[in-house]
């Protein structure tokens, strides 16, 4: 793909697809959304660049949708899982028409969703094999989106998970070129922007304690290199492709907004960042301008901006998936919870007194093999998913029978 810096995705003239009944949400919308696609396909014709700008611009890159990239589908009161999953869908679209596959796009997504599954994942393995279908892709990019179960984010922390969607369209296109994707691949770009991501936290002028939190939250979810991170110029070193360039430095802007400000230092950073990965200056200057507009344009929207510090949002969006967790799960985690009835004296001793730290490793253990047994549990059993388990005890009185704790009052 050719790549030109002067496009600007905001003078494209793209006529807006009646979307009709399109509801991504709903069974056959991926069909539903290609038939569209077929009267008027002209935003796959932009350059590389100028649609990664859209996609920046709708928020796909910070990982906070807020519409459908180049405007290609009307956004009619789309929730945010339902943009997120239209715009993965489209970037990817994108991806394989500009590639020199002859292979049919869903078949071709697919196939790489398999090979990734074959590098030692579990993500996808209710939905792979069998004939290759759109209501399988569907299903494919639904679970794709769900915090609790990303295959590549879901040791990373809340900010950044949806951002990190673009690594499955980096990891399309290498996967296209290459004809196979190497889980080195992957990894070498989950830990760059990891690393990365930790030296624009730590250069910070001066450190709250939310920002000391945040630090070692990161650091305690590192899980490459028995838990050694890379270095930075390692990090640099894995970044190769413009697009990847782009993308890395779009994160670290955005990381660097997590107090709502850029201070002098972390400005010294993200140039340094720029110089070291060979972007001109004018490009970063464009990222850091753009990174402001954005934030400012929704700081009452996104949930991270709205919050004092990103370290509370993060235990705030937790919060809200840990629940979904144990409420999906409420009637096999209530069977084995019964069954262990050391750890259910705990729990409802715990909802009139605080546990001593021998008590609360104690039940944090007998949660983890709880956990084992119940698929979708085991994100808790990822690097750093024990910082989660507070969470769990929380919202687990919450579906146990009214007996457990006589105080509960109904909200």
């Amino acid at each position: 793909m050719k790549i030109f810096a002067n496009n600007n995705p905001k003078t494209l003239l793209l006529h807006h697809i009646n979307n009709g009944a399109m509801n991504p949400s709903a069974n056959g919308w991926i069909k539903k959304l290609l038939k569209e696609l077929a009267k008027n396909n002209s935003y796959l014709n932009v350059e590389s660049e100028t649609f990664y700008n859209a996609l920046r611009d709708c928020g796909f890159i910070y990982g906070s949708n807020f519409d459908i990239v180049c405007n290609v589908v009307q956004n009619r009161d789309f929730t945010d899982e339902e943009l997120s999953k239209t715009n993965l869908c489209l970037a990817l679209l994108y991806t394989h028409k500009n590639s020199n596959t002859e292979t049919p796009f869903i078949e071709s997504v697919i196939n790489f969703y398999t090979e990734i599954n074959e590098l030692k994942t579990s993500f996808f393995d209710d939905f792979l094999g069998g004939k290759k279908s759109y209501e399988q892709l569907e299903k494919i990019i639904h679970k794709r989106i769900q915090i609790d179960d990303n295959f590549l984010t879901k040791n990373f922390n809340y900010f950044i998970i949806n951002a990190l969607l673009y690594i499955d369209v980096l990891a399309f296109e290498e996967y296209l070129k290459q004809k196979t994707i190497s889980i080195d691949y992957i990894k070498n770009l989950e830990s760059s922007i990891e690393t990365i991501t930790l030296n624009v936290l730590n250069s910070k002028a001066s450190k709250n304690q939310y920002d000391e939190s945040l630090i070692k939250l990161f650091e305690s979810s590192l899980r490459y290199h028995d838990n050694t991170p890379i270095t930075y110029i390692e990090a640099i070193k894995n970044v190769k492709t413009t697009l990847e360039k782009f993308y890395i430095l779009d994160l670290a802007c955005m990381a660097t907004w997590s107090d709502k400000t850029i201070d002098k230092k972390e400005e010294q950073f993200l140039i340094k960042l720029s110089t070291d990965l060979q972007i001109d200056a004018i490009h970063i200057k464009q990222s850091i301008k753009t990174v402001n507009t954005f934030y400012n344009s929704h700081k009452n929207e996104i949930a991270l901006l709205s919050s004092n510090n990103i370290a509370k949002s993060f235990y705030n969006n937790s919060s809200k998936m840990v629940k979904k967790l144990i409420t999906r799960n409420s009637k096999r985690l209530y069977q084995e919870l019964r069954d262990s009835k050391e750890l259910m004296v705990l729990l409802t001793q715990s909802t009139q007194r605080d546990l001593t730290p021998k008590e609360q490793k104690k039940v944090q253990e007998q949660l983890l093999d709880i956990f084992k047994s119940i698929p979708s549990l085991a994100i808790f059993l990822l690097p750093g998913g024990a910082i989660l388990l507070p969470l769990v005890v929380k919202f687990i009185p919450k579906l146990l029978p009214s007996a457990f704790d006589e105080n509960r009052i109904e909200e």
